[in-house]
């Protein structure tokens, strides 16, 4: 796609455009709709004022859903900020820091959710912290903000992680003396599921052993919610599917409503319990979840403390489960960091022999897991190249210029991209797409931060991911107790794992590896 950067004709705009169109062999159902579009946007956009280039139409990302991610690094890698058509306005994506800087720092107030991405988002996340601006936003957040910094919730969290990880690995053993194979991705979705539910409302669901049939339907209703959510994005017909209750938006419906009833049954439940717990004096009522806190803290209405523990769960168990599942796929393909990991954990616990998984996992001192740099740095570069969210929009509230120039206007759709990000020489150098943890360590072997507007995997500025720290420290967790355990190989080792198009970057297939004990147990 060439720029036409500085033509005002639009009509010139236009046949430069679709000549290119016809050159690359798009059909002509997709040049009429996009003609269309693009005339519009075109025609609004001739004036004086200077904006970025044109790399594609909304059809490029049909088209290109399948591997909608490399076609955006591919659109990045030949222009850092550009733009998309869409037949409703104007969607700009950029990789380069200072512009996401500006818009997750510098000019914060002028971009948000909006309506946009609210009435895509609202179905499964409701009016929860990743859906809304203005005073919804800062009153969850200064609450969530409190939550995350209180010792009772590090201490609470920590116990229940340890007690996770090593049912986790206890599974692993059976599945290692029996020489099966595993699906870690769906191990990880489950089992960190069982503990954000028992971090957020102090259930034991017990999914990782399959026990929870209710558990089990819940998190099969939310992978297909998240995909089916991601779809209203490049589907402009989605409305119409919601009104007649058909094709992706029956699928979402059907499944939010799964995620309904299994969650506000116990958000029911709970304070059925506060309530009893309240009117007899002689009981304790252990406040140390989620849910109980807010219940002390805000208002009881059901919906609302729906939509926030939903929210905080989806932060919870995704971006440690699709993390853990990249991360393990990683030391699979590269062996050698597998084992330097492996080591460093040996090293820091002092533990030669595991007798006791569990013991292991209990006893495990919060400071052998900060010394544990070298196991961060790699979890750190996993992130880099495979960030749960590979894409975040925003909405651009009123005209705006950004630091390189170039406007953007009322309305559009700004987008900053993590996924890509992590791939962009200019960022990394010329080996950003290998898997390197030792970028992240300085020459005394101690971890290294680097601009959070360049690694963008928590986002960054007033909306920074209040969980960072509690997620780095559940993935730790996990990994020193499973590689001190086990060793992973792929199951295919020839195998490349590829992401499903959706709004996190789930492993399509899943992550099937075969587990060999490091030790007898």
């Amino acid at each position: 796609m060439q720029t036409y950067i500085g033509r005002s004709n639009p009509q010139e705009h236009i046949d430069m455009y679709y000549g290119n169109m016809l050159i690359s062999g798009v059909n002509d159902a997709v040049i009429c709709n996009a003609f269309f579009a693009t005339l519009a946007v075109l025609q609004k956009h001739s004036n004086n004022k200077k904006y970025h280039p044109i790399g594609g139409t909304i059809f490029h990302h049909v088209i290109n859903f399948h591997r909608l991610h490399h076609y955006i690094t591919d659109l990045a890698r030949k222009y850092k900020t550009y733009r998309l058509i869409t037949p409703f306005r104007s969607e700009v994506y950029t990789v380069d820091p200072i512009n996401v800087e500006y818009i997750l720092k510098t000019n914060f107030e002028n971009y948000g959710k909006g309506e946009y991405n609210n009435s895509i988002l609202k179905d499964l996340l409701g009016d929860g912290i990743f859906t809304v601006d203005g005073e919804k936003w800062r009153e969850q957040r200064k609450v969530s903000s409190h939550e995350f910094s209180t010792r009772i919730l590090r201490d609470y969290s920590s116990v229940v992680f340890r007690k996770s990880a090593a049912t986790l690995a206890r599974v692993l053993s059976e599945a290692a003396n029996k020489e099966e194979s595993v699906d870690m991705q769906d191990f990880f979705t489950r089992t960190t599921l069982d503990a954000v539910f028992k971090v957020a409302f102090a259930v034991d669901l017990d999914t990782v052993h399959g026990s929870s049939e209710e558990g089990v339907k819940f998190t099969n209703a939310f992978v297909v919610a998240s995909e089916m959510t991601l779809r209203r994005y490049v589907d402009i017909s989605w409305k119409i599917k919601k009104a007649l209750n058909i094709g992706s938006e029956a699928k979402l419906k059907k499944s939010v409503k799964v995620i309904d009833d299994f969650v506000l049954k116990l958000i029911h439940t709970k304070i059925e319990q506060m309530h009893k717990f309240q009117d007899d004096s002689t009981l304790g009522w252990k406040k140390n979840d989620i849910l109980s806190r807010f219940l002390l803290l805000t208002e009881t209405n059901p919906r609302y403390l729906r939509d926030v523990t939903l929210n905080f769960m989806v932060a919870g168990k995704d971006t440690t489960a699709i993390s853990l599942s990249w991360f393990i796929y990683m030391l699979c393909k590269h062996p050698s960091i597998q084992e330097k990991v492996a080591r460093e954990i040996k090293e820091v616990t002092k533990v030669d022999k595991i007798t006791d998984i569990e013991e292991f996992a209990v006893n495990m001192p919060e400071e052998a897991l900060e010394k544990m740099q070298y196991l961060h740095a790699a979890l750190t570069e996993t992130l880099r190249l495979c960030p749960v969210l590979p894409v975040d929009a925003k909405i651009c509230f009123s005209d705006d210029t950004w630091p390189d120039g170039f406007n953007v206007k009322k309305g559009d759709m700004v987008c900053y991209l993590p996924y890509a990000m992590g791939r962009m020489k200019f960022l990394w150098g010329d080996d950003a797409e290998e898997f390197k943890p030792e970028r992240w360590l300085d020459e005394k072997g101690c971890f290294r931060q680097e601009n959070p507007f360049k690694f963008t995997a928590f986002q960054a500025g007033p909306r920074i991911c209040l969980g960072k720290d509690f997620a780095y420290r559940q993935m730790k967790i996990f990994s020193a107790v499973l590689l001190q355990c086990f060793i992973f190989k792929l199951k295919d080792d020839k195998k490349a794992a590829h992401y499903k198009t959706m709004i996190n970057l789930l492993i399509d297939g899943g992550l099937h590896v075969c587990v060999s004990h490091r030790s007898d147990l």
